[in-house]
């Protein structure tokens, strides 16, 4: 819970590098030129969270549904959302700001006090818990997992000493929004993962909203297989045929009803109007980058656009390390550019993306590079600085 609040309090305040130009650089000592570079490595290390149109559907629906619980005065259960994705395609950023902004709201409206708390305890106050689902995730294991972050002991309880403590303390901490991200850890094929699909509609009668994130849940025995509806972008789930083939049905038909599931798509290149989506978020990821050269244009015109997308998918969170990876050789082979031939010397691997289970599905598929053209690149290692900013000569 520290931590989370930490983050909530701290997002924003990270200031980028300054926007210099070559000749202003060349102007600097060697000292503040290294200083001036460790910033920018810095800044390309933690760019922004850039919304899309994809991005701000999930966001909108996540916040609606919390809001909708959150400030309802019935009791009884929450509609919950299932956030389903593709690996690097920004779930947990997406989820995570939208949770942040209405936590921020709920604390103002409420003057940072419980409403419904007793004397003595206005200072437990967890608007928003945050939560990943173990790997291999029993009943016993989840509640525990939710209890760490609330700072609970619960050394030597029962399963059923656990649920009840996990009660208390959503109630304790007028938690409005609990989040399990990395759902589709659950596989569904033990006995003990069922056991937790009904702990968490237990969950859900507490007041709060269940948001579950993760990958290919429609496929995961989360819901019954589902079918995406590309007119109305919503999955849809057929009737039950076969009640004998899942250990427990029932539980599949409840999430039905009482979850509501959107799909978190990469970018698409098939139509014009899904192109100048690409473009558009290509020159926002631009105006965040600090390279010498004037960056506009540099991802978003030419030839760019469809290359990048061929080297990512159109899947933001590999866009992201591919773009981070290039800002760095372009500093220090003093290019101060991003192109084809310098972008072809880059490799995003699964160890760019260490918190992503390969097992479960959230690693993306890495599509190939090809060979990067040698004298193109023995021609960008020669980039020099002169006082008009840089140029490029013989290495001779």
């Amino acid at each position: 819970m520290e931590g989370w609040q930490r983050w909530i309090r701290t997002r924003d305040l990270f200031v980028p590098a300054p926007v210099m130009s070559a000749n202003q650089y060349l102007q600097l000592t060697p000292r503040r030129r290294r200083l001036h570079d460790l910033h920018r490595l810095a800044t390309h290390s933690s760019l922004p969270v850039l919304s899309t149109p994809m991005s701000d559907a999930v966001a909108w629906l996540v916040k609606a549904r919390i809001e909708d619980g959150a400030y309802s005065h019935k009791a009884g259960i929450r509609t919950g959302v299932m956030v389903n994705g593709g690996g690097a395609q920004g779930k947990t950023e997406t989820v995570c700001a939208a949770l942040a902004a209405f936590e921020d709201e709920w604390l103002e409206v409420n003057e940072y006090m419980n409403p419904q708390a007793m004397a003595g305890t206005r200072d437990l106050l967890a608007p928003v818990a945050y939560v990943r689902c173990p790997v291999k995730a029993t009943p016993v294991s989840t509640c525990k997992r939710i209890l760490d972050f609330y700072g609970e002991d619960y050394k030597n309880m029962r399963q059923e000493d656990l649920v009840r403590t996990v009660n208390a303390a959503i109630t304790a901490h007028a938690t409005k929004a609990l989040v399990i991200d990395d759902i589709t850890r659950l596989k569904l094929h033990r006995e003990s993962d069922q056991d937790v699909l009904d702990l968490l509609l237990e969950v859900m009668s507490m007041s709060v909203t269940l948001i579950l994130v993760g990958v290919g849940i429609p496929f995961s025995g989360l819901l019954r297989r589902g079918r995406f509806d590309p007119a109305t972008k919503q999955w849809t789930i057929p009737p039950v045929k076969d009640r004998g083939r899942s250990p427990n049905p029932e539980a599949a038909t409840q999430h039905e009803r009482r979850f509501e599931m959107i799909e978190l798509e990469p970018f698409g290149y098939g139509s014009s109007a899904q192109i100048g989506a690409w473009e558009d978020h290509l020159v926002s990821v631009e105006q965040n980058l600090r390279l010498l050269n004037d960056t506009e244009g540099m991802l978003s015109t030419g030839s760019m656009p469809e290359y990048l997308f061929s080297r990512t998918n159109g899947v933001v969170g590999l866009l992201e390390k591919l773009i981070q990876r290039g800002c760095r050789l372009a500093i220090e082979d003093g290019s101060e550019r991003l192109d084809e031939a310098l972008l072809n010397s880059c490799r995003v691997s699964p160890t760019d993306l260490p918190d992503l289970d390969a097992e479960s599905g959230e690693q993306p598929l890495i599509p190939p590079v090809r060979n990067p053209s040698r004298k193109s690149r023995a021609k960008k290692r020669n980039t020099v600085f002169d006082d008009s900013g840089p140029t490029a000569e013989s290495a001779g």
